[in-house]
């Protein structure tokens, strides 16, 4: 089966090196290839699901520098979620890069970060894990800064110093791990790991969730996420939101949870109160955003708090030996990393589309697209209300698992996780209903009335490619909503590796939930909608008999036409929430009124609204200021002056005399 995996990775090599040397037009489809090898490894990855752990390839250059390839159940969900998101962003890529500049190098770009993803999960020693870690960051930032706008350098800097302050987190805890258990290579870290002092375990289980915690965006080490995700192309916004930063949640399962293993019941408690808090504020800021790409990328803030409300809620119940609900939970937190890969990948695309099309983020620019980009609004609008976690797709089971799983904290001993775990789901209630508040605005301020600019009145429909892209995620927001069971038993695997619960099911380790499903099934659900749907179509078809339909113009309280002006803006939509929640925004708003016969006469009001940044002005500017001004007396020691140079190295050495004597 190996053979399938070097297949895969050939493909992209291809893949990457064709753009660099091919003619114009065929450099169009050159993301075939990667589109190829997504099947190829996304087979892989439903191969190691089923499988014991297998070495897939092992370099020694020094008895340190040994680079070590390794699948296991949980490395294996992960390729099937980058595979099944790669496969549908390159076949829309195909359309969305043939007006890019420089369209070779995004190609080349392209397959070398999502080979650098493989890499991640497939690693099986720290040295490995850190360069494949650190390429990903680094093409990551390249593909950020691509434009080459002022916007994308900024975010670019913002990205590669956020990145870079989490990989050194990661450093400091493997250098712990090697430290105190001797070993590089992470099954024989997980064997040792269990002589460890309760203490070095509790730096490792900081530092990793830190470290990896700044990758998946979590609050307040989010900052990075609304700058780059913006900045980067489309296609490579929805390859970031859907599943680069799950390599965050990958590197927090693979070190908290399958490394340390259980750990004591504050662990999963932080867990949760991080997840609480970033699905709460992700979503708050999500809807004051009027940029789509931006609001975009805080819902992945969102939906990474409610993955590790998922996994929290699995690492407190096994901490108080509830071990089959801990893996319940743990199927709810897989889960939604599965979902929010198709659904948000499917939004950024068709942001992307849209942005494409109109050459604008502002949603108070666009408006009335759905007659003018039809196949876009109705693929947008699933990914919308998967989003929200409506039924019968893919965002509500896993939700509702969530939410089942949080609501176990009751069965718990532990006192504080019968108060803690159900604060957790009422979180995550909370934010459903923000989310529905926030994706009525996205979808019908963009979608609706009619076009608020030029740009939006010109906007035509996205090429072949990208229809089919958003698509295929479309189509999957469907199936992993009708068939939770099927799903469930795919991935179960992983879940029975990360938890260990004995769940058997026609003599497979296989997850079972009927018992918390409550006999809920959406597809029966679906079928009975449909039925009652058809069977008053019928009754009024019967009863009302015929009639012809007339079509008016909207009533406009007399006014001769109405005009996009009279249209509910972004602003107005969400003034009551930032009123509601106006400790937490912080809000600015500046109105300017001129007139012709003051106060009588007014001929013109301009109004302005702003929300405060509250972790960027209150964390991370004092932060910034403190290493400029520290940088501004250092920089005097730099005088370019060559004996002062030399009297630096007289003095370093005899210090190092008197030190080391």
């Amino acid at each position: 089966m190996t053979s399938i995996l070097y297949l895969g990775i050939m493909l992209f090599f291809v893949g990457a090196v064709i753009p660099l040397i091919s003619v114009r037009k065929t450099k169009n489809y050159a993301y075939i290839l990667p589109t190829t090898g997504a099947v190829t490894l996304a087979i892989f990855g439903a191969y190691l699901l089923f499988t014991p752990p297998v070495n897939i390839s092992s370099i020694s250059i020094t008895p340190v520098l040994e680079f070590v390839f390794r699948g296991d159940a949980i490395s294996g969900f992960f390729i099937f979620v980058i595979s099944i998101l790669t496969f549908s962003v390159s076949i829309y890529s195909i359309g969305y890069t043939k007006s890019l500049a420089n369209k070779g190098v995004m190609g080349f770009l392209f397959s070398i970060f999502i080979l650098s993803m493989y890499a991640v999960v497939l690693s099986g020693n720290i040295i490995t894990f850190l360069i494949s870690w650190e390429t990903m960051s680094v093409v990551s930032y390249f593909l950020v800064t691509f434009d080459r706008e002022e916007k994308s350098a900024r975010a670019g800097l913002i990205y590669a110093v956020m990145t870079h302050v989490g990989t050194a987190f990661i450093i400091a805890l493997f250098l712990i791990l090697y430290k105190y258990t001797g070993y590089t290579d992470f099954s024989d870290i997980k064997t040792a790991v269990k002589d460890l002092p309760d203490a070095i375990k509790t730096v490792v289980f900081v530092f990793a969730v830190i470290g990896f915690g700044t990758k998946a965006g979590i609050i307040p080490l989010h900052t990075w996420l609304p700058e780059a995700h913006p900045a980067a192309p489309s296609n490579i916004s929805a390859l970031m939101s859907g599943v680069m930063i799950k390599t965050g949640i990958y590197g927090i399962l693979r070190i908290a949870v399958d490394v340390l293993g259980i750990g004591p019941e504050w662990w999963g408690i932080a867990i949760l109160v991080i997840g609480a808090v970033s699905s709460v504020l992700g979503i708050l800021y999500a809807l004051m955003e009027h940029d789509i790409k931006r609001l975009l990328a805080y819902c992945s803030v969102e939906n990474i708090g409610i993955i590790l409300l998922g996994i929290g809620a699995s690492m407190v119940l096994a901490s108080n030996g509830l071990y089959k609900l801990s893996a319940i939970a743990m199927t709810a937190g897989l889960y939604h990393t599965l979902n929010h890969a198709i659904f948000k990948g499917l939004l950024f695309l068709g942001a992307g589309s849209v942005v494409h099309s109109t050459h604008t983020k502002n949603m108070e620019d666009m408006g009335g697209l759905i007659k003018l980009m039809p196949y876009t609004a109705i693929f947008f609008l699933i990914g919308s209300i998967s989003i929200c976690a409506l039924p019968f797709f893919n965002g509500f089971v896993s939700e509702w698992l969530t939410y089942q799983s949080l609501l176990f904290g009751f069965k718990s001993v532990s006192v504080t996780a019968k108060v803690v775990a159900p604060m957790g789901g009422a979180a995550l209630a909370f934010t459903g209903a923000l989310a529905i508040a926030c994706f009525v605005k996205v979808f019908g301020i963009s979608f609706l009335g009619m076009p608020r600019s030029d740009h939006a009145e010109s906007a035509k429909e996205s090429s072949p490619s990208m229809i089919a892209g958003m698509a295929i995620l479309a189509l999957l927001c469907l199936v992993f909503g009708i068939f939770p069971d099927s799903t469930i038993k795919l991935f179960s695997p992983a879940v029975l590796s990360l938890t260990g619960a004995e769940y058997m099911s026609s003599g497979k380790n296989i997850l079972y939930i009927s018992e918390i499903a409550s006999g809920l099934s959406p597809l029966a659900i679906l079928v009975a909608m449909l039925a009652i749907f058809f069977a008053a179509v019928v009754l009024i078809r019967v009863v009302g008999g015929k009639r012809k339909i007339t079509y008016g113009d909207s009533w406009d309280c007399g006014i001769p036409s109405l005009t996009p002006r009279m249209q509910y803006t972004a602003t107005a939509f969400t003034k009551p929430i930032r009123i509601i929640f106006k400790k937490i925004y912080r809000p600015r708003q500046d109105v300017k009124i001129s007139y012709t016969l003051k106060p009588l006469l007014v001929k013109s009001i301009k109004y302005s609204s702003e929300i405060t940044p509250f972790f960027d002005r209150y964390f991370y500017k004092p932060v910034a200021n403190f290493i400029h001004s520290i940088a501004g007396k250092v920089k005097y020691l730099q005088s370019g002056a060559l004996h002062l140079y030399l009297g630096y190295i007289l003095a370093t050495l005899i210090l190092l005399l008197v030190f080391m004597s």
